[in-house]
């Protein structure tokens, strides 16, 4: 698959159109939709250790792995695991997790804001500053709730 931006995502594997056009165009979009799958797949799992340390990349560097959409989309439902995992923390006890997460997340929009000031291409530049700016909307979001108080999940 190739965007009009130049994205490429390779299929998962080999398509041949074969048959009546209706049908094979159907099995395409299948074949789209089980890749991106495959791909969002990978993504979450090595995003899950981004924060491990020596050895495994950082946030700002995995996104370059990734399409935007898979990037995005992956940082996205990390966001919403960890923010769960703070309400769950401060249900046993934990009164600081959701500002030591606001922390966390302020680090990472800095280290994307340190990356995109660097020479990159217009694809990344565009993908950064797209992360960046879900980024300040969910650091925003974290910081209403430190703000106030809220410590119920369901209110998430």
């Amino acid at each position: 698959m190739i965007a009009n931006e130049g994205e490429y995502v390779k299929f998962s594997e080999v398509f041949h159109c074969v048959g009546a056009v209706e049908n094979y165009l159907c099995d395409l979009e299948k074949m789209m939709q089980r890749t991106l799958r495959d791909v969002l797949e990978v993504a979450k799992t090595t995003a899950d250790s981004w924060d491990l340390g020596e050895g495994f990349k950082k946030r700002h560097e995995w996104l370059e792995d990734y399409c935007a959409q898979i990037s995005l989309l992956a940082t996205q439902i990390i966001w919403t695991e960890e923010t769960i995992r703070q309400f769950d923390d401060m249900d046993g006890g934990s009164e600081n997790a959701m500002k030591d997460y606001a922390v966390v997340i302020k680090k990472r929009i800095n280290d994307l804001i340190e990356r995109v000031r660097l020479n990159l291409t217009m694809e990344l530049r565009v993908k950064i500053i797209t992360i960046i700016t879900i980024d300040v909307h969910e650091r925003d979001v974290i910081d209403m709730f430190v703000a106030r108080k809220i410590a119920d999940q369901q209110h998430f």
